[in-house]
């Protein structure tokens, strides 16, 4: 028996993410435009990175709050009552070593081997590869899409429910689709998790980039206090800050203790010094936001301009989060298409086979990067589409 023979089944079945498969492909290309990942150009803003440097400065390096220091919970609790309107006591927040960690911790307390979790596809491949590592059984429920966009019939998430369900992983505004579930969706599948004894796992990570008015409705808007659901976040999206490997969880303050308890034996607590960055971001950060958000409007608007006028590309303009996800006349397999764009166009797309079903005849662009870049990457992909 060799050494891999003796893993575990659900380690050897975790799959290589379809993104970075195309990322390792091009990264070293030379004048390559990067559109793959789920992340903007600008690094992380000086008023941020210079409160972690001067706590790290400072001596701030030992142990800590493993559920987040007092600080970082209580700005949480002040963001939400600026951006939800909502007040919620600090020991409704735990920290955690970023948005996928919150995600691992949900699924650590909600689903075990042989329990099912609904989400819904096309999305961000990790969840389900999280859970099926988890032992749990991720159960895909499509997105319908149309001429008039992506929408959610909530009847599907009912009909895919069983005794061994236990939660529904609900992410809006999507990666990838940029669907942005409504007030009314949103109460559907409430009432359907309360009927019958759900969790919901709620990633807004992108509530704040709706190019609607305002934030994107949420969970929080129609929720009570006694209600089944965990919300996961990061500070990557926001913030710029992808690499730091910050995030959260809003939970009940009863199950604060549980959670504090998982972190203790997955990661044991983030760096001091980075939760003082995390504090600054939040409480100084506001206007930082706003700009990202209206850049990355603009980046939209620019992008689905000049592949729209290709009459090769279809999508639906997002409604939010920051990534176009299209079609284009001809290409029936986007996995290979990623790989021929990467050598024709030297742009790197993710390709749609990457986030499951529904999304397999589709590429995801990344927009959140500066408009000079992204009009030379939309003529080269403008121009690679009139060879196919």
């Amino acid at each position: 028996m060799t050494l891999i023979q003796t893993l575990r089944p659900e380690a050897l079945a975790a799959p290589e993410s379809g993104i970075v498969a195309v990322v390792n492909y091009g990264r070293l290309r030379e004048g390559l435009i990067p559109l793959w990942a789920g992340e903007g150009d600008l690094p992380t803003p000086s008023f941020i990175t210079d409160a972690a440097s001067k706590a790290l400065a400072g001596g701030e390096t030992f142990y800590t709050w493993q559920r987040g220091i007092p600080d970082l919970r209580q700005a949480l609790a002040r963001y939400y009552e600026r951006h939800f309107a909502k007040t919620f006591a600090e020991e409704q927040f735990i920290v955690t070593g970023s948005g996928m960690h919150a995600i691992q911790l949900a699924l650590d307390a909600l689903a075990g081997p042989g329990d099912e979790v609904i989400y819904l596809s096309p999305a961000w491949p990790n969840f389900d590869a999280a859970a099926a590592i988890a032992g749990a059984v991720p159960v895909p429920v499509t997105l319908d899409h149309s001429g008039n966009g992506w929408s959610c019939d909530v009847e599907k998430i009912a009909a895919a429910v069983t005794p061994r369900t236990k939660a529904l992983f609900i992410n809006t505004p999507s990666n990838p689709t940029g669907w942005t579930a409504d007030h009314e969706t949103l109460r559907a599948i409430l009432d359907l998790a309360r009927a019958k004894g759900l969790w919901i796992i709620a990633d807004e990570i992108y509530s704040l980039f709706h190019y609607g008015h305002g934030r994107a409705p949420s969970f929080l808007d129609i929720a009570v206090a006694e209600d089944r659901i965990l919300f996961v976040n990061s500070f990557s999206k926001n913030w710029a800050m992808t690499g730091w490997r910050v995030g959260w969880i809003k939970t009940h303050p009863s199950l604060q203790q549980v959670f504090e308890n998982l972190i203790q034996y997955s990661n044991s607590g983030v760096a001091q010094f980075m939760q003082r960055g995390a504090v600054a971001a939040l409480d100084e950060g506001d206007a930082f936001v706003a700009e990202q958000v209206e850049r990355a409007r603009q980046a939209r608007d620019l992008v689905c301009g000049i592949l729209g006028e290709t009459g090769k590309a279809r999508f639906t303009v997002p409604q939010g989060a920051f990534y176009l996800f299209f079609t284009v006349d001809s290409i029936s397999d986007s996995r290979a298409a990623a790989f021929e764009i990467v050598d024709k166009a030297n742009v790197g797309l993710a390709p749609g086979t990457a986030f499951g079903p529904g999304g397999e005849a589709f590429l995801r662009l990344c927009f959140h990067r500066r408009l000079d870049q992204l009009e030379d990457a939309a003529n080269r992909l403008a121009r690679w589409m009139k060879t196919v």
